[in-house]
Formats: C-alpha cells, structure tokens, sequence
C-alpha cells in the first residue's frame, strides 16, 4: 500500500486535458480536491472530473467539470462520512486480499500480515513492463532490469538496486531477482483500467509471448512467488491504478498465482527509482503491514502519521522521490527474523548503536512479552540521509497493537511507535510526517525515564525500567547509557570532603540566624 497525504499530482482524463489535483488516501479509499480546495471526483459518463455533491454523507458527481465555475451550494474540502468510508475501504480490501483473516495487522500472526510469507533465500520474482493502448514509455527492459538487479546501482540517483536494498536490510538472508518481460501492450486506454484490474489482461499477454511460470515458483509448490506489474506513464493515483500489493487467485499451466504488485513505470528512465517497488515488495515477500494509519480501520476513524517519513512501510517510500527510500527499521526486520545479533539491554552500562548495522537489534525487554522498546541509530547517513531529524530513535513496541490506535492507552496504541524527543506527539495528532525534533540528541541528562516526556513506561502506565542517558552526538556510532542515570552522583573525592562540610556550616549558621530573627518577630507581636 502506498499514502499520500495531500500531494499535488498530475491526472489524464479520457475527454479533456491533464489536470493537477490534491491527493488524499490510500488504495482502498482516497479522496481529491482541486487546487482551489474543492473535491472532485471522476465521472465517467462524462470522461472527466467534476465537481462533487456531498448527499447523505456520500459524494456523487455534480456534472459540472473542473473547466467551469464550481455549482452554487457545494463547499470546499467536503469529506464523506465515518460509514460511508468506512464501507468503501471494506469493500476493496475484502475485494483484493486472501481468503483469510489478513484484516488485521496484529496479534495473530506475530505482528505480521497473514498469508505466505518468503523473507529468505534466492527468490525470484517475474516483472512484467506493461503499456496501454494510448500510453507509452521510452523506458527500456534494461533500464528495469538494471533498477531491479543490478549491482552498485546509483542512476537517477537511487542509492541502491531494490536487490541490493533487500540484501542490505536483511543481511544477506533475502537475494529477491527479478526477470524482466515485455512490454505487452493492453488492449485499451489507460482510464479504462482505472476501473478494470488490469492484471489479467498482462499476464496472459505475458505467458503468451513464452513466459513460463514455473521459473517463479522456488518452493515447487505451483505458486508463483511474486509477480510485478509496471505500467507506462506517470503513476496514477486513481482507482486500480494505484501502486498497491494484492491477491489474485488465478491458475495458468497448471501454476496458481498468489501476491502480486502493480506500480508505474515513468514516462523514461529518469522517473525510476525503486522506493514504491520495495514498499510494495515488503507487503508481498515479508508480509510487512503498514506503519501509517489509514483512518477507516480497527475501529478508529481518525488519521494519523504511523512512523511518517522514518520507515519504508510508512511515508518513507517516499523520500527523496523514492531515491533514497527509508530503511525498514529494527521493528519489522526483528519480526521476520533478519537480526542475527539481538542485544539486550538488560544490564546497566554503556552501549552503542552503529548505523548501517541492520543485522543488530537492541532491545529492552518488559515483563510482557508482547510489548519491548528498540533502540536504533538514525542519524542522517546512508538511507537515512533524507529523514527529518539525527540521532538516537527509541521505538515503543507492541505486536498486539495496531499502526491504527493513534490514541496511546492502554488498550488502543500504536504497534510500533516513535518516542518523539521534543514530547509533541507530532505523528499521533498527523501535524506531520516528521520533523527535526524527533530523534535524540547529545546530551549529558537523562534522556528517557519513567518520568520523562515522553517516557519509557508501559501502555498500562507502569514503569518499564528503561532509563537512557548520555547521549553523543549523532555519526556512524551512537553511545548511550542505559539504567541507573547521571542523577546518581558518583562519590566525592578526598579534596571534595573539606568544600563540601564548609558549604553545610554556612547553611547552618544562615539558618541559627533565620530562626533568631522569628523569635524577636514573635516577641514584638
């Protein structure tokens, strides 16, 4: 899945110019406004966007398009109601994932998406480059294959190959290749798959032309392991068209599909880059959920930043126009099992956090195994280079939570949450997605305690024990204390003692003379 949060972007309409809009959603449900803040909707009978009426909580088109003067009576930034959108998001999401009970990212499964997960070993996934009838790109198979594939890639400015940043986050433990096909050509324009899945159509073209689907299936059970559909154009964020990672049940030659991913291709190789791709990729292969809050999920209707531009699964697919995507952080890497050395900081002393190091996972554990704080060094370096803020990042974490719960009690809280340093809740209350007051600095103090803002203590209000202090400064490593802080003074020297007892014999004698003054007060009264 993939959010946006109120960016402007660029929509083809099938009977009128290319328009910008404001963009707000998700694939299960979205909203849009033109730039002069009224909602819109798409009307196909009319081939453009128009304005839109809001009756019973529900938009439906005005017929009036975006070319002319907004209809008397309809107000700017309309949203449908709490049920309204809440019924479309159920709808999609029962539509497009596996018959089982994936609805819910906590709990059952440890905290993971349910469903087939292969986050280690030689995977091989098959790519298909797809272009519509009136929609073309100049990008070629080699430019995918290398974005895909290819080894110390950096054009365009990505820092990496999506294999390499699979490798990377994993350790080694995950080598995800991809075969390169196509392109095929759809046998209609593209606005019409804005309403059609186009999936069906590009697979068949795909086997047709000799693609053979058991190449893809690295546990020979006759599933296909990962399918990736990249279609020609800027990305559209409308309808079936949106980047998204879905189940498709399907039987070809005897194989079935399962997960599958559908994203853009960009008008030529400059538009590539391999954030979105590796979003997608973390839901099909690792079965990551979310990090950000959809708002229309769990039983909670309002929006909230999740882990904002700190985490792939987030809005961090996003950064630096997918270039340079967020890592995935501590939280999920240690669910899937790709941190090797697990550090407990269970005893007092000094530790340090080396940034890069994605096979290490520090970890406080409390007295309730589902719920733990993680320690991690996001200082502005490597993949990193491009979040809000530097420093240490101390993440509270609950696999029986959900990225939903913006609310932090103890029963509806967050599954994995960034402690943020200033105490603002910035990315609970959605101010932003992130900013650079977030992460903790250099400092001699205590950083986070049981009486700190915020503070280390459990959902249930009870302390966890988790003290850390003396911090340095944000780099390649990171140390900090953990336990018994600076307030604990350390015992004075031999030279201390005599400067120390003068000091208490000048507050006694102040205070001999403050208690005679009050007798002479009390005896004039």
């Amino acid at each position: 899945m993939s959010a946006i949060t109120g960016e402007i972007l660029t929509f083809s309409q099938e009977k009128g110019p290319d328009v910008k809009l404001r963009v707000f959603g998700d694939e299960f449900y979205s909203r849009y406004e033109n730039l002069d803040g009224y909602t819109v909707g798409y009307d196909i009978d009319l081939g453009r966007f128009c304005y839109a009426y809001l009756i019973k909580g529900e938009f439906f088109s005005s017929g009036v398009d975006l070319s002319c003067v907004p209809p008397a009576k309809i107000w700017r930034h309309l949203k449908e109601s709490e049920q309204v959108r809440n019924a479309k998001f159920e709808t999609k999401y029962a539509k497009m994932n596996p018959p089982v009970p994936a609805y819910r990212t906590y709990g059952p499964n440890k905290g993971l998406l349910e469903g087939r997960r292969l986050s280690e070993g030689n995977i091989k996934g098959l790519t298909i480059m797809v272009q519509f009838k009136d929609v073309k790109s100049t990008v070629t198979r080699e430019d995918v294959d290398n974005m895909l594939n290819g080894g110390n890639y950096t054009e365009n400015g990505n820092f990496c190959s999506a294999r390499e940043y699979f490798q990377l986050m994993s350790g080694g433990k995950l080598d995800y290749t991809n075969e390169v096909v196509g392109p095929v050509t759809l046998s209609k324009n593209r606005q019409y798959y804005a309403d059609h899945l186009l999936v069906e159509e590009a697979l068949d073209l795909a086997i047709a032309s000799g693609v053979n689907l058991k190449d893809f299936d690295s546990r020979n059970e006759r599933i296909v392991d990962a399918i990736n559909f990249l279609y020609a154009g800027q990305t559209q964020y409308i309808g079936e068209l949106w980047p998204h990672n879905y189940f498709l049940d399907l039987e070809r030659d005897n194989m079935k599909t399962h997960f599958y991913m559908l994203s853009s291709l960009g008008r030529s190789k400059e538009d590539l880059s391999i954030g979105t791709f590796c979003h997608e990729t973390g839901h099909m292969l690792c079965r990551w959920p979310d990090k950000y809050d959809y708002g229309v999920r769990d039983g909670d209707f309002e929006k909230s930043s999740g882990l904002g531009y700190y985490s792939l699964m987030s809005a961090g697919n996003h950064n630096d126009s997918g270039r340079t995507p967020s890592p995935v952080g501590t939280y999920l890497r240690y669910l899937v099992g790709w941190c090797d050395n697990v550090v407990c900081l269970d005893k007092p002393g000094e530790y340090k956090a080396e940034h890069g190091d994605y096979k290490t996972a520090l970890i406080f554990k409390s007295r309730k195994p589902n719920e733990f704080f993680l320690i991690e060094n996001r200082s502005q370096l490597g993949l990193d280079k491009y979040i809000p803020s530097s420093g240490l990042a101390v993440y509270h974490c609950d696999i029986l939570g959900s990225n939903e719960w913006q609310g932090g009690t103890p029963t509806k809280h967050y599954q994995c949450g960034l402690l943020q340093a200033d105490g603002h809740l910035d990315l609970e209350t959605n101010r932003n997605m992130g900013d650079e007051m977030d992460l903790y600095e250099e400092t001699a103090d205590t950083a986070i305690s049981h009486d700190t803002l915020p503070s280390s203590n459990l959902w249930d209000g009870s302390e966890s024990g988790l003290i850390i202090s003396n911090i340095s400064a944000p780099g390649q490593i990171v140390t900090f204390q953990v336990g018994t802080s600076i307030q604990a003074k350390p015992s004075m020297g031999e030279e201390e003692i005599p400067k120390h007892a003068e000091l208490i014999k000048i507050i006694e004698d102040a205070q001999v003379k403050i208690d005679e003054g009050l007798e002479k007060l009390r005896a004039i009264a």
